[in-house]
C-alpha cells in the first residue's frame, strides 16, 4: 500500500503500487476463484464452515486477522490524543454510524424490498453492524488518517457491544409498528434480535482486539529496538502487502462458501444488491460532503466517509445465521452484503483519491 512521491499533476492511479493499482482486477479474480472452488469441489463449503471462531468460519477469521494486522501496525499510537481532541470528528462519526446509517438502511430496505420480508430483515441487520475491520483497508488505500480510523473503529466497537441488540429491537419491531408497516416477523416471545451482548463482545475482542494488540506491540517494540525511521521505512513496507493478501484470501473463502447460493438465486441476489448499492453510495457521498462542509482535512474527511459507509459483515452474518438459520433469507442478505460492499468501496477509494486532487489540492 505504498505510494511514490511524484508531482501533483501525476495521475492518482499512477502513484499507487502495482498491487494497489490493479486491486479491482485481483478482487474479480478472487471472486471468480471462490465461485469456481465452491462449485467444483464437492463438500468444500461444509468443510470450510465446520470450524468456527465467534460464529465465523475459521478460514474467514484467519483472513480477517491477517488483513487487519498490517494496517494497525501502521498506526502511530502516540498521536491518538490529537484525534480524541477533535470533537467534531468524534460526534460526526457517532451520528453518521448510529443514527443516520441504520435509519438509511431501514428506509432503503422497506422502499426497495417491500414484498421480501426476510431479505429486508437481513439488510436491516447489516445496517446495524457498523464496520470494525475492512474499513481500515479502504481508509489506508485512500490515504486517510490511520490514527483517526483506529479511534473511530474503537468507538464503533464499544457502541456495537452496547447498542446492537437494542437497535435491532427498535428497527425490527418498534419502528415498523409506529409507521404502520407491521412487524418484521423476527420471532421469539418478545421479538427483537435474540443475540447476547457477550457474543458481540467476543466478536469485537477477536476481530479487533487481537490485531490491535499485535499492531500496537509491533510498533512499540519495533521502534524501541530500531527507531521510527527504520520501522516505517523497512518493516512496514515488508508487512504492508499482507493486508491485501488477507483481503483477497477472505474474498475467495466467502465466495467458495456461498457460491452455490449466489449462482442458484441470481434474481434474489440482484434484488438484495440494489438497496446495498444505494446505501454504500449515499452513506459515503453524504459523509464525505458533510465532512467537507465542516472544514475537515482530506485525510479525516476520507476516514469519516469510509468508517460511516462500511459495515461489519462478520457480525451481521453471524447474527442472521444464529437467529434465523444458515439457509434463511436473512442469512443470504447478510452474505450478499460484503460481496457488494467490497467492489463498491474499492471503487470509492479511487473516487476519494480523485476528490483529493479536485477539492483538496493546495
Amino acid at each position: 500500500m505504498s505510494t511514490t512521491q511524484q508531482s501533483p499533476d501525476t495521475a492518482v492511479v499512477g502513484r499507487l503500487s502495482t498491487l494497489d493499482r490493479f486491486l479491482p482486477v485481483w478482487i474479480l479474480v478472487a471472486m471468480a476463484a471462490g465461485l469456481l472452488l465452491g462449485r467444483s469441489v464437492s463438500g468444500l463449503d461444509e468443510a470450510l464452515a465446520r470450524v468456527e471462531v465467534a460464529s465465523v468460519s475459521l478460514p474467514i477469521a484467519i483472513g480477517l486477522l491477517v488483513m487487519m494486522y498490517p494496517v494497525l501496525a501502521k498506526v502511530r499510537y502516540d498521536e491518538l490524543g490529537h484525534v480524541t481532541a477533535d470533537r467534531r470528528l468524534l460526534v460526526a462519526s457517532i451520528v453518521l454510524n448510529w443514527l443516520v446509517g441504520p435509519a438509511l438502511m431501514f428506509a432503503l430496505a422497506w422502499l426497495l424490498l417491500p414484498d421480501l420480508p426476510e431479505y429486508r430483515t437481513g439488510l436491516i441487520i447489516v445496517g446495524l453492524a457498523r464496520c470494525i475491520a475492512m474499513v481500515l483497508i479502504w481508509n489506508d488505500l485512500a490515504c486517510g488518517d490511520r490514527e483517526a480510523a483506529a479511534i473511530l473503529v474503537a468507538i464503533n466497537s464499544v457502541f456495537q457491544i452496547v447498542a446492537f441488540a437494542g437497535l435491532g429491537w427498535f428497527y425490527l419491531d418498534v419502528l415498523p409498528g409506529w409507521l404502520g408497516l407491521g412487524d418484521e416477523g423476527v420471532g421469539g416471545a418478545d421479538g427483537g434480535l435474540d443475540v447476547s451482548v457477550w457474543s458481540i463482545a467476543v466478536s469485537v475482542l477477536i476481530f479487533l482486539g487481537i490485531p490491535l494488540l499485535a499492531g500496537f506491540l509491533t510498533r512499540t517494540l519495533g521502534e524501541r529496538a530500531k527507531g521510527r525511521e527504520w520501522y516505517e521505512a523497512r518493516l512496514l513496507p515488508a508487512i504492508g502487502p499482507w493486508a491485501l493478501y488477507g483481503l483477497l484470501f477472505t474474498i475467495v473463502v466467502l465466495f467458495a462458501l456461498q457460491g452455490d447460493t449466489i449462482t442458484s438465486q441470481p434474481l434474489d441476489v440482484a434484488r438484495i444488491a440494489l438497496p446495498l448499492l444505494a446505501y454504500f453510495a449515499l452513506m459515503w457521498a453524504g459523509s464525505f460532503a458533510f465532512a467537507m462542509a465542516l472544514g475537515m482535512t482530506y485525510e479525516r474527511t476520507t476516514t469519516l466517509a469510509f468508517t460511516a459507509a462500511g459495515n461489519n459483515f462478520e457480525l451481521a452474518i453471524a447474527v442472521a445465521i444464529g437467529v434465523f438459520g444458515v439457509t434463511s433469507g436473512q442469512a443470504l442478505a447478510g452474505v450478499v452484503g460484503p460481496l457488494i460492499e467490497v467492489p463498491v468501496l474499492v471503487a470509492l477509494v479511487y473516487v476519494s483519491l480523485w476528490a483529493r486532487r479536485r477539492f483538496f489540492a493546495s
